[in-house]
């Protein structure tokens, strides 16, 4: 069978830039292509996957019904390759000092690269594995790793813990989606019978949405990512409860709805974990003070 061939990453980012930009024009500019190069890039784009992204006429040009849901995948990979460049350079092999450190995927993603951007003077080298919270635990447990970054509500009593961020989870919908016209908050009972899009278990985020609902919840579906759980909701697919940090830039561009909610704590605070009796010291000890500046 033979592999398909994968899309460019600058025509992934390209079309993405058209979507939140508005015009094949601004996102030309924004790249330092011309139009033309830009159209051209678009055109073979479409070729390659077989899809009409947008449609073309005298006023500009705009995504098509199906184009919309593949802005939303585009995305995910243009994030995820960013996150790739920002972990890549944390993992520079002439560094001094290195530190191997574990963290849960929506602090590996929206708050480690902040900790990383503060310590880029120093010569340290960052080995960061991402997983979820369980994982992150048994890898500290496990001495796999110096210092471990975790969501979950509950840390087991053999590990030392630090508060390093507050967050809250958030309940969101696509704009056309019922919920999205709702005048009152979303009771608790109310939101456990929604059909919910939700992490996997050992997650973070599904445990403090379990804790919050007393474990009343029923999963319509299971994803190992934030990015996945976002794709299927914004395209009205179920509802979801994520994090702040994951859905800051779909709440701010229209892309996701959030919907309030009544007689829940949502509210959480991220810590970093090690072995108790241990302290922690040269780059382990860093990379948390990074964390306080």
């Amino acid at each position: 069978m033979t592999r398909p061939q994968l899309p460019d990453l600058d025509s992934l980012s390209l079309l993405v830039s058209i979507a939140e930009l508005g015009s094949i024009g601004a996102a030309a500019a924004a790249a330092g292509i011309s139009q033309p190069s830009a159209s051209k890039r678009i055109r073979g784009l479409e070729h390659r996957l077989g899809v009409a992204l947008l449609e073309r006429g005298p006023q500009g040009s705009h995504l098509t019904e199906r184009g919309r849901p593949v802005v939303d995948w585009a995305r995910a990979v243009v994030e995820s390759a960013q996150a790739l460049v920002v972990g890549a350079q944390a993992l520079r092999a002439d560094a001094a000092a290195e530190v191997s450190a574990a963290a849960s995927q929506t602090i590996a993603e929206y708050v480690v690269p902040r900790w990383l951007a503060r310590m880029r003077d120093r010569s340290i080298s960052v080995r960061l594995r991402v997983t979820n919270s369980t994982g992150v635990i048994d890898l500290v447990r496990g001495h796999e790793v110096e210092l471990g970054f975790v969501e979950t509500p509950v840390v087991p009593q053999d590990l030392a813990r630090q508060i390093v961020a507050k967050d809250r989870l958030v309940l969101v919908v696509a704009p056309g989606h019922p919920l999205s016209r709702r005048r009152t908050p979303v009771p608790a009972e109310e939101l456990a019978g929604l059909p919910l899009v939700m992490r996997e278990g050992g997650s973070g985020t599904r445990a403090t949405l379990e804790r919050a609902l007393a474990g009343d919840t029923r999963a319509y579906l299971e994803l190992d990512s934030n990015a996945a759980v976002k794709v299927v909701v914004a395209s009205g697919t179920g509802v979801a409860v994520l994090s702040t940090l994951a859905v800051a830039g779909e709440l701010a561009d229209g892309r996701l709805v959030e919907v309030p909610t009544t007689g829940l704590d949502l509210r959480r605070s991220l810590r970093a974990v090690w072995p108790r009796g241990r302290r922690l010291v040269g780059a382990a000890a860093e990379l948390l003070a990074a964390t306080r500046l």
